[in-house]
């Protein structure tokens, strides 16, 4: 059983020392939620007997079961019954089909939350049924390796507990922010959607090092660890991008020569209309989950 706001004083400590007691529910068995269990098992977070997974499609359990060694069950109300935290992990156009089927099974002691894009709190609360304790997280898949870039934005019958737990578990393998919701749809165009922008840029840097003449081998893991070092210098000195860039760009030399060529193309307004895109596309698979 999950803390309530009782016990929110002594919540965190209790968690630390008694972490993998909860037990987590994954309704869907995709890739989003594969990358979760692994995340916080890695981390410790949770006990692989406390953690089940549901899915209808005998191929997302099959793969789920493969990956991460943990039981994945064809009926969701199993895994409602069997866990504390709930993690919705359906695409946004399948959730109000889900809400409707584990709606009669759960209990004010449910933790409920939901990694839908676009799929509001109010949604949730209109499926579910009014005082659930809910909460949208929007992780991405970089979680697996504990380098996750997340938000969450909880409903207001969350507990001071359920808030802790979330913010947690998602901390526990990456960075999180806690973010008013109406902002949630934007983290799922930059930093949901990102890591495949990011690869593509990857993959892009090492076809160049390849016409240039390097080994494909050799390409892609400068390429991938020029964009992890680079990461790692934001994160670290807390310095701008733009004064980065300027301290690699001497005059007259090999770097601006680059820059010259992708501002030439785009580059920066094309991953702009990106996050744009990718924003504007959870807005509307929310809608489309609506009108159904």
């Amino acid at each position: 059983m999950l803390y309530r706001r009782s016990h929110s004083k002594s919540f965190e400590a209790a968690v630390t020392a008694q972490g993998s007691l909860f037990r987590v529910g994954f309704l869907g068995a995709g890739r989003m939620a594969t990358a979760l269990a692994k995340g916080w098992l890695r981390g410790g977070l949770v006990a692989p007997e406390h953690v089940t997974a549901g899915d209808p499609l005998a191929s997302a359990r099959q793969t789920f079961e493969a990956e991460t060694g943990l039981r994945c069950a064809e009926n969701n109300r199993e895994v409602v019954l069997r866990s504390d935290v709930l993690v919705l992990a359906v695409k946004p156009q399948s959730m109000s089909t889900l809400l409707a089927e584990i709606r009669p099974v759960l209990t004010a002691e449910h933790l409920i939350l939901s990694i839908a894009a676009g799929i509001t709190l109010r949604q949730l609360a209109d499926g579910l049924g009014a005082g659930r304790r809910l909460s949208r997280i929007m992780p991405n898949t970089p979680c697996l390796i504990g380098a996750s870039a997340s938000a969450y934005s909880p409903g207001r019958t969350a507990t001071f507990g359920d808030v802790a737990l979330v913010d947690r578990l998602l901390n526990a393998v990456g960075r999180a922010f806690r973010l008013p919701e109406q902002l949630l749809d934007a983290v799922t165009g930059l930093s949901g959607s990102g890591p495949a922008f990011v690869y593509l840029i990857i993959e892009a840097l090492s076809d160049g090092g390849v016409r240039m003449g390097l080994p494909r081998d050799v390409a892609t893991v400068l390429a991938a660890q020029t964009v992890l070092g680079s990461a790692q210098m934001i994160l670290e000195t807390g310095s701008h991008p733009a004064v980065l860039k300027d301290m690699v760009a001497s005059p007259g030399g090999t770097t601006i020569a680059g820059l010259h060529a992708l501002e030439r193309g785009n580059v920066r307004g094309s991953l702009m209309d990106a996050v744009e895109a990718a924003t504007r596309r959870a807005t509307e698979l929310a809608q489309a989950g609506t009108d159904k």
